[in-house]
């Protein structure tokens, strides 16, 4: 994938972003075998939506809305005295929630994302999560298949913004 190929699917990615990005990109997709166009084109226009264009690693919300009721206990945040939520919040460019995911991620990894949630939002581990991610929880096989409104799903736990994350899907689709 190139900078140009980027910028023609999203042109509000800064230059800024492509040079940082692309070269991660181009690492961590392969390793994860997001290898192919469909693969890389579903995957593409989700952490494109997810991000903001590759300008969000972190969440904008303050995560509260994660600190209790039924979605908390899904994450795995305690009760809202911890501030689970905000220590949790959505972070890399697939916005990875929860302390449940945390927890998954550095054993994956082998770091301590729980004591250091913000390290995901570091450049490196936003890309490589979001790739860890999307492999660990099958997507590839839902691309090959072209299951988009699937991917959106399990991403988003809806279909939040589906139009826009489709258009993205379709414009890299053509880009690559």
């Amino acid at each position: 994938m190139t900078e140009e190929q980027l910028k023609k699917i999203s042109p509000s990615i800064s230059s800024k972003n492509l040079v940082i990005y692309t070269p991660l990109l181009n690492k961590w997709m392969p390793y994860y075998s997001i290898n192919t166009k469909l693969r890389q084109a579903a995957f593409i226009a989700q952490i494109l939506h997810e991000s903001g264009s590759l300008n969000y690693t972190s969440e904008i919300a303050s995560g509260a809305a994660y600190d209790t009721g039924k979605l908390a206990e899904k994450l795995g945040n305690t009760p809202q005295k911890d501030g689970d939520g905000q220590k949790y919040k959505g972070r890399g460019l697939i916005q990875i929630t929860g302390k449940n995911n945390y927890s998954e991620i550095s054993k994956a990894f082998n770091i301590d994302f729980i004591s250091n949630p913000t390290l995901l939002s570091e450049p490196n581990y936003a890309v490589q999560s979001a790739c860890w991610w999307w492999w660990n929880r099958k997507l590839n096989s839902l691309a090959d298949n072209k299951s988009f409104l699937s991917i959106t799903k399990i991403i988003n736990g809806g279909i939040n913004g589906y139009s826009k994350r489709l258009a993205l899907y379709n414009k890299a689709l053509c880009v690559l």
